[in-house]
């Protein structure tokens, strides 16, 4: 395999765009640090912090495969490798394959539970990307995938079946992930109108900036809450006044739905997710 076709997969898995891999990793320490009471194993840490890369990377190849008609349309994605013909659609789905079999190898590592969780999580990448052209809430189906690490998470520390606070947790990732995904489809809805596909920013219509605050200070509500069961302190709920911040800041970017903006606005949900992070970390600490 020459250089060339390395970049190329590269590019095809988002190697250098990070910011998927980034908001995939948060909620999962989270979940690691909470569930190991502030000090995670490291061996758990590495397995899942590479089984977030892979399965980020494989979610790519797949949403470039299902979408390789569709992005021919949009002007930020016309250009992708696949898209533009300079690797094929056998190639993409091989790269989505090998990825998926190198992040099950690694989860084989883990209890025998969480070996059954990480089946699940390989389906939900894998249908995700397919979801527009049937409904309106793929970004419902991604929370749901983005966020099954936090069972996982639990099961792999405590090998018996996630606690309520875990499912919890899990519902703030899923909406957390849902408001800063329709951020993102924001930057595209011209376009998907234009060709027909479905996504919550197109069905939120006028109340799209509501209702983003909304399922954005829903999650924070019940990651709050989550922190009064496990008996968190200070650092943990300035984390979450800290990450308020961050949702009126969003706001302010998508207020007139400029497509750069709301890319910048999408791509903020990162400081907001690290620091929920931070202040776990600190609290245990």
């Amino acid at each position: 395999m020459n250089s060339e076709k390395l970049k190329l997969y590269a590019e095809l898995i988002r190697f250098d765009r990070p910011i998927g891999t980034y908001l995939l990793l948060w909620p999962t320490l989270w979940a690691l640090w909470i569930a190991s009471e502030g000090i995670p194993d490291f061996k758990l840490l590495i397995i899942f912090s590479l089984g977030v890369f892979l399965m980020r990377s494989a979610g790519c190849a797949i949403n470039d495969y299902a979408d390789r008609d569709i992005d021919l349309h949009v002007a930020r994605t016309k250009n992708r490798p696949l898209t533009s013909g300079k690797i094929s659609a056998n190639e993409a789905l091989s790269v989505f394959v090998a990825l998926c079999l190198v992040a099950f190898l690694i989860a084989l590592q883990l209890n025998t539970l969480t070996i059954m969780l990480s089946v699940v999580a390989v389906a939900l990448a894998a249908s995700y990307p397919f979801m527009k052209r049937y409904h309106h809430f793929p970004q419902v189906h991604l929370g749901a995938a983005f966020s099954w690490s936090i069972p996982m998470a639990y099961t792999a520390v405590t090998g018996i079946l996630p606690p309520a606070e875990a499912w919890l947790l899990y519902i703030a990732a899923l909406l957390w992930t849902t408001a800063y995904d329709t951020q993102y489809g924001m930057v595209d809805k011209e376009d998907d109108l234009e060709i027909g596909v479905k996504s919550t920013a197109i069905l939120f219509g006028k109340y799209d900036n509501f209702i983003i605050a909304t399922l954005q200070l829903l999650a924070l509500i019940i990651i709050t809450v989550v922190g009064i069961m496990t008996q968190r302190g200070p650092a943990f709920y300035t984390s979450i006044l800290l990450a308020c911040g961050f949702i009126v800041y969003q706001q302010t970017l998508t207020k007139y739905r400029e497509p750069q903006k709301c890319l910048t606005a999408f791509l903020n949900n990162n400081w907001l997710g690290m620091v929920i992070f931070i202040g776990i970390a600190i609290d245990y600490a």
